[in-house]
């Protein structure tokens, strides 16, 4: 027990924060969303014209700044990439279309359930088959090749830009879009969603958690160590909800979410997918960039691009469904997915 003990703080911790945000202000069942987050930030630097989704989110820069300060004060600060960064750039892309497909990241779906969203539970069925065709291919001998040593100035590269981008932020907040409506109007203040963000970080960072780790390990080697972190987190947002009578039952009318099933479960299965070529979901890609990879925080970008591209051609869905245009973009990123597992995949290194 004291081994699961660090993953299962991390995960208990996180949902009362994220609980905690939500009645500060953040929309209902988003008191995290890695995605929806970057998507905001997206838009906030003018990369994307939905004024509905335009806000410099503090708990993305606290989630980077957490695991970098913790991970120095810990001696585990280690600049490292050069691990196909094209192609990570690539699937950071694919991961964000599919989870704005969804209208959420793995993290978010957690936080969805646990406010009782079933949309999120098909989300969450596809994501583990998506997961599953990671393992599938680890199996088969799949890897993006090492990582080698960097830079002090590399590794420190992203958590000093997002730094730099809070004090544009608030010495220059006119040099940005801001949402006078919809989701990206609704938000904590700055000081406590920076402050939820730093906590989550440094937890994060000293346990590894990460939902697709989770699964991965699950499959791979019976080991429930990493899943009891989002075990906890589940139960802590269900009871949380519960008890401030915010938990609603059900596949109609969940905030911030459609009922579209198959695109909710494809949507999922793409980031289940791409996260396990990755080596970890959003949370986990945030918490990597903090520690000092080039590679996570090369992901990052892709994200953030990728989100630019979903609401500038009308990828993302909406509460209305999936869009045409997402449709297609799913079944595109499928065909992504599929020819990097096949072209990073080695049967002589798979599994006897």
């Amino acid at each position: 027990m004291k081994k699961h003990l660090p993953v299962i703080l991390t995960g208990a911790v996180t949902g009362v924060i994220a609980l905690a945000l939500v009645a500060f202000g953040n929309p209902a069942n988003m008191g995290f969303c890695i995605a929806c987050f970057i998507r905001d930030t997206a838009g906030a630097l003018k990369l994307q014209s939905a004024s509905a989704v335009q806000y410099v989110r503090p708990e993305i820069i606290g989630l980077i700044i957490g695991s970098f300060l913790l991970s120095l004060l810990k001696k585990e600060f280690q600049p490292r990439g050069g691990s196909s960064p094209m192609t990570r750039f690539v699937l950071g892309m694919v991961v964000m279309t599919g989870a704005l497909v969804f209208l959420g990241c793995p993290l978010r779906m957690l936080l969805r359930l646990g406010g009782g969203d079933l949309n999120a539970l098909v989300g969450l069925v596809g994501f583990a088959g998506g997961v599953g065709i990671g393992v599938l291919a680890l199996n088969r001998g799949f890897s993006l090749k090492r990582a080698y040593t960097q830079s002090t100035l590399e590794g420190a590269a992203m958590p000093a830009l997002v730094t730099g981008l809070l004090v544009m932020v608030l010495l220059f907040p006119v040099l940005f879009a801001f949402s006078e409506s919809g989701p990206g109007s609704l938000h904590a203040a700055v000081w406590i969603s920076l402050a939820g963000g730093l906590i989550v970080g440094g937890m994060a960072q000293r346990s590894r958690f990460c939902m697709a780790g989770g699964i991965r390990d699950q499959m791979l080697f019976t080991d429930f160590h990493l899943l009891s972190g989002s075990a906890a987190l589940l139960v802590v947002v269900i009871i949380g909800n519960l008890i401030l009578g915010k938990f609603h039952l059900g596949f109609q009318g969940q905030p911030i979410a459609h009922t579209d099933g198959l695109w909710n479960f494809l949507g999922m299965a793409l980031v289940g997918w791409g996260s396990v070529l990755l080596g970890g979901c959003p949370l986990r890609q945030t918490i990597l960039a903090g520690e000092g990879s080039t590679d996570s925080a090369i992901t990052i970008l892709g994200m953030l691009i990728g989100a630019a591209i979903c609401h500038n051609f009308g990828l993302a869905s909406s509460a209305d469904g999936a869009t045409f245009n997402g449709k297609i973009a799913v079944g595109v990123c499928a065909l992504i997915l599929l020819a990097v597992t096949l072209l990073n995949s080695n049967r002589k290194g798979a599994k006897a």
